[in-house]
């Protein structure tokens, strides 16, 4: 058997190759990747999504809540650290501009933490929040995000390395100083760009 596909090349490549970053390989399928077990919420009468830190309106919104805020379908391709890429995703949700704009970000944030169930968290350069396609979303290719994937919220930076699209997102907090997350502290490199292929320390 060879050790090398015989599949053709994927025609979307050879049209755009600047969408496969280097060391990258496409998939169909959206594999599963997390430390440990998912994040579970049989009641989300009691989730909330809490914008917090630097921000002189602090928001705590429902489910329901943050739904009903302007939605948006974001059409992206997601680079996971690990080597796959998958291409044209479609998520919906709300743009973290948005959420800035109703929590009164302060001009003096350079940092946004994105803090998750079970003690995971990670960051990003508060301009990236600037991004038409950075976001908090709760669905993929028109279907509820499954559990695994991050139900019922997972935040979307598709320009960088997937880690840091955080699943099941709790808070947003707005920080002056970065604060490194989970698998930046566990050797993954903090800027993540695919790109650059800023995989680890």
């Amino acid at each position: 058997m060879s050790l090398f596909s015989r599949k053709p090349p994927d025609p979307r490549v050879l049209a755009d190759p600047h969408r496969l970053p280097p060391g990258q390989v496409l998939t169909e399928k959206w594999p599963v990747l997390h430390y440990g077990p998912a994040a579970q919420y049989p009641d989300l009468d009691s989730w909330r999504l809490r914008v917090t830190g630097l921000a002189s309106n602090p928001l705590s919104l429902r489910f329901d809540q943050l739904t009903a805020l302007p939605n948006v379908d974001i059409h992206c391709d997601i680079h996971c650290v690990t080597t796959w890429s998958r291409l044209d995703n479609v998520f919906t949700g709300v743009r973290v501009r948005e959420l800035l704009d109703r929590a009164g970000a302060q001009p003096q944030a350079r940092f946004l933490v994105f803090r998750c169930a079970r003690g995971f968290s990670t960051s990003i350069p508060r301009e990236f929040a600037d991004e038409d396609d950075v976001a908090v979303v709760w669905a993929h290719d028109g279907q509820p995000l499954a559990v695994e994937h991050g139900r019922p919220l997972r935040a979307l930076v598709p320009k960088l390395y997937f880690w840091k699209s955080a699943k099941w997102l709790e808070e947003i907090v707005v920080a002056e100083h970065d604060e490194l997350g989970f698998w930046e502290r566990n050797g993954y490199n903090n800027s993540a760009d695919p790109w650059r292929e800023e995989r680890y320390w």
